[in-house]
């Protein structure tokens, strides 16, 4: 095979044997399109507020972050290679997580407790939004899909709960 002609490889939906039928990948790829695509701009939003929030509670909040943005990096990575797993196109742009996503990714010039209350929010809203993605791979027998998201529920739980201990009174 040329040199041209490796690089002119595309990623595309191809058959794949997991036990999963062909019919029910589609609508999994669009469940695990929409938690890539949350968990992404949660990411974004989170290491914005690492960079951006000041105030007396600065350190706490600086390693807190980090902290999250580092488990939703890794949380991207296994999503997105999970949607390849299952024979589909990961998602990769802006433009695509903005449509796939109910997150807005907005400004930070924001307060700090403005800044974590939203946090709050977005990890709320995520892991509720991923419940239905579980439900989703459980009605189709994908059970590693389904255990990935729910530990990914975990996660936004815990890191909801952290969040909202910095501001209370």
């Amino acid at each position: 095979m040329s040199k041209q002609a490796v690089l002119q490889a595309k990623p595309g939906k191809v058959k794949v044997k997991t036990g999963i039928p062909e019919r029910d990948t589609g609508k999994l790829a669009t469940c695990l399109s929409r938690s890539l695509a949350d968990t992404y701009i949660l990411y974004l939003k989170t290491q914005g507020t690492h960079w951006n929030a000041v105030g007396p509670l600065f350190y706490g909040l600086h390693n807190l972050t980090e902290a999250q943005y580092e488990d939703l990096a890794a949380a991207i990575d296994d999503i997105a290679e999970r949607i390849r797993a299952i024979g589909h196109v990961a998602p990769s742009s802006f433009a695509e997580f903005e449509k796939f996503s109910e997150l807005k990714s907005e400004a930070t010039q924001k307060s700090a407790e403005n800044l974590v209350r939203q946090l709050v929010a977005d990890n709320q809203a995520v892991a509720e939004r991923l419940r239905h993605s579980v439900q989703a791979a459980e009605e189709i027998d994908d059970v590693y899909t389904a255990d990935l998201l729910t530990a990914r529920i975990g996660a936004h739980e815990q890191a909801a709960w952290m969040l909202r201990s910095i501001l209370a009174e």
